[in-house]
């Protein structure tokens, strides 16, 4: 079963060399970072207040996409300088992502911009290029694989510091093009090319090709992977940062639309599942069924902030725009600030998010 404990002689995970242990008396958590494009900024944003506070210890990010580039940066910033080195360098990245979205020519039109509309729907070279990656093959429109991205993570992260890092663990999540399974890279191996591998949307790039396998998204097997914070992590706790909605009012009804409403259904489906799982267990747990020595009872958490980001739009992903991006990054700071308080208490205790009610959608996925 997903929430089975590993075989230890006092039932935790076992603590390899005495690693990634909670400093003082901050209370450990595992991160799981959902990918979506630009709209990773709003994590950016929910990391720097968590590392600003200074009350968690983060002692695991799983991340997808977005999320893997944003646990990579963080893991990179913590062994140059602690919390404020992993701050500045997640700044310093979604900088550099900013700066290299000037020179594309997907823009936002004069309209959209007089009338405060961070969507790039209508912008005609976006009309453009989205018409274009469904009717052809990245292989036929960028025959060299060109990724703008991989520069920018190259510049910005040092892996040889990602790998010897010791302060947390990273988990990078992508999907086997072959197979249709997950992969799940440990920090201790981590690579560039990892990282891009779960970022590889296959309508707009190459598949990443990593020791002869070809990998696309994580996203479409595991947005993010919850189950190896099972076997490798001693903290109960779980903190998602939820970027895609699972769920969106009305009936899709142009391409775009029902595009859209897929790829969200789809990369939220592999989440929906592990949470089933989770609660599974907790259930046969409550009604004595399963043994706690051999079974775990995860907490589940969720910072999001649904009414903001829906309305953006799948379009404004590809957004870089600094003033977007630093729009979502206080959406982020002030849902990490709301969760702060009201759900600090309660770690190590109890969920304060409805597992059920996320994969059921039976009301609000908040509980106090």
């Amino acid at each position: 079963m997903a929430t089975r404990r590993s075989k230890t002689s006092n039932g935790k995970p076992p603590n390899t060399k005495g690693q990634d242990k909670p400093a003082g008396n901050k209370k450990p958590v595992n991160l799981a970072l959902q990918g979506g494009g630009a709209h990773g900024a709003f994590t950016w944003g929910v990391l720097d207040r968590l590392l600003e506070d200074g009350r968690v210890h983060i002692e695991a990010i799983s991340g997808t996409s977005a999320g893997a580039m944003n646990a990579v940066v963080a893991a990179d910033g913590l062994m140059r300088a602690g919390e404020e080195g992993a701050r500045e360098a997640l700044q310093r990245f979604w900088k550099a992502v900013s700066d290299a979205g000037r020179m594309s020519p997907i823009q936002r039109g004069p309209l959209d911009v007089f009338m405060g509309n961070w969507s790039l729907d209508n912008s005609p070279s976006y009309v453009f290029f989205d018409l274009l990656n469904r009717v052809t093959s990245p292989y036929d429109v960028n025959p060299f694989g060109l990724n703008p991205l991989k520069g920018i993570l190259e510049e910005v992260v040092d892996f040889d510091l990602v790998r010897s890092c010791d302060k947390m663990k990273v988990l990078v999540s992508a999907t086997n093009v072959e197979t249709g399974r997950v992969k799940v890279f440990n920090r201790q191996e981590l690579t560039c090319d990892m990282v891009m591998a779960s970022a590889c949307l296959p309508f707009m790039f190459h598949a990443v090709e990593i020791d002869g396998v070809p990998y696309w998204d994580g996203g479409y097997m595991g947005n993010p992977v919850l189950f190896p914070f099972y076997e490798e992590c001693r903290s109960d706790d779980i903190v998602i940062v939820q970027i895609n909605p699972v769920e969106r009012k009305g009936t899709p009804r142009t391409a775009r639309e029902i595009l859209n409403r897929v790829n969200e259904i789809t990369f939220n489906s592999s989440l929906l599942k592990e949470l089933r799982a989770i609660d599974f267990v907790k259930r046969l747990l409550e009604e004595g069924k399963l043994d706690p020595k051999d079974y775990r009872r995860l907490h589940i958490h969720l910072i999001d902030a649904q009414e903001e980001i829906m309305p953006l739009g799948a379009s404004s992903k590809l957004n870089a725009e600094w003033d977007f991006l630093l729009h979502l990054f206080e959406i982020g700071r002030a849902a990490a600030g709301d969760w702060i308080e009201t759900s600090y208490a309660h770690l190590g205790e109890r969920s304060t998010a409805d597992a059920r009610t996320m994969f059921q959608g039976l009301g609000a996925q908040h509980h106090g």
